[in-house]
């Protein structure tokens, strides 16, 4: 996790030095905040990544004297297809109409995401359909 974290607070030190500057040169607000929030969105995953790195040390991918065959081997169970997420799709899609509609439309979305999260939290556990 050591390569990735600091490509990504590489972007995050390039997008706040581009709003630095951006913001002397322009005084304009929405285009400073665009580009903090875009400083966020490298800092916040790579501070992380960062923890755990120096939490658990070196991956197999971060070493430099790895070979081909210590990866080798069961990679990891990748789960079959479920319908939950797409039943929260259709929850966050809802959500959103009830910008357009009205605030009664929050309630079929919030049933639609609890049901969602419940769902998959409970095939996860159980390791089938649900």
């Amino acid at each position: 996790m050591k390569i990735e974290s600091y490509f990504l607070l590489g972007v995050a030190a390039f997008f706040g030095l581009i709003g630095i500057i951006y913001w002397v040169t322009s005084y304009e607000q929405a285009g400073t905040m665009m580009l903090i929030g875009s400083c966020f969105l490298g800092l916040l995953p790579g501070a992380y990544y960062l923890f755990w790195h120096r939490r658990m040390g070196n991956r197999l991918e971060d070493r430099p004297d790895a070979t081909i065959e210590e990866g080798a081997g069961r990679v990891d169970a990748f789960p079959s297809s479920s319908i939950w997420p797409f039943v929260l799709g259709l929850g966050a899609f809802a959500t959103v109409l009830a910008f357009a509609f009205g605030v009664w439309f929050i309630f079929p979305a919030a049933a639609l995401i609890i049901s969602a999260l419940v769902g998959a939290t409970l095939e996860s556990r159980r390791g089938g359909t649900v």
